[in-house]
């Protein structure tokens, strides 16, 4: 690394300058902001999260630890009816916050498996619904200051009814109309971030649907 200063421009006719002098570090790729982790030790682990504390060093030099929760990537369908007025979502308790809330299917990807069949196999696991078509939107990460969490969005047109769903999944199985989601996020009933990016999706339907 590299210790630098930006140096200060001429006075403006006010007699302020125009760029205050500024110790920087750069890193051997270049850049000036990035924070470099120095170590990282392992709290917990399970099949789906890794718990550690890593050492971090920020711009400025500062040291500190910070736990850091690595988890396996998971994945979320909107499910939309063949009419396109209705998604498919499900009514189910989150004992972490010990709510009752709407959501779109999804849960982990597994190990063997890609995005589009867990996306698929977790639609008919948690909603008796099987997906007609799967086509992947977007991946995002919810938590990125603290836990690299990847979520995949997916998106299908058309289900059909072939079962039941599991009783640890869902309450309840609703095909929602597209009118009522507004109203139903305002109201804190849907809160999940990836439920609510599909719901968004759906009620833009001019959005282009990624590969």
């Amino acid at each position: 690394m590299m210790i630098g200063a930006a140096s200060c421009a001429p006075a403006s006719d006010a007699g302020i300058p125009l760029v205050a002098v500024i110790s920087f570090v750069v890193n051997q790729d270049g850049t000036r902001t990035k924070w470099i982790i120095h170590g990282e030790r392992i709290v917990d682990q399970n099949p789906h999260i890794r718990l550690s504390i890593a050492s971090v060093q920020l711009p400025d030099g500062r040291k500190f630890d910070q736990y850091v929760m690595r988890m396996r990537r998971a994945a979320m369908t909107l499910v939309l009816d063949d009419s396109k007025n209705h998604i498919l979502m499900m009514w189910r308790h989150r004992f972490i916050i010990d709510r009752w809330v709407w959501e779109l299917p999804g849960g982990y990807v597994d190990s063997a498996e890609d995005g589009q069949s867990a996306a698929t196999r977790e639609v008919e696991e948690e909603t008796g619904w099987r997906p007609r078509s799967v086509s992947r939107l977007l991946t995002f990460q919810p938590m990125i200051g603290s836990a690299d969490c990847p979520q995949e969005v997916y998106v299908a047109h058309g289900a059909d009814h072939v079962g039941s769903p599991e009783i640890n999944e869902a309450e309840i199985v609703r095909w929602i109309a597209l009118g009522e989601l507004p109203a139903m996020i305002q109201r804190g009933e849907i809160i999940g971030a990836a439920s609510i990016i599909g719901v968004q999706y759906a009620l833009s339907p001019a959005l282009p649907l990624a590969q």
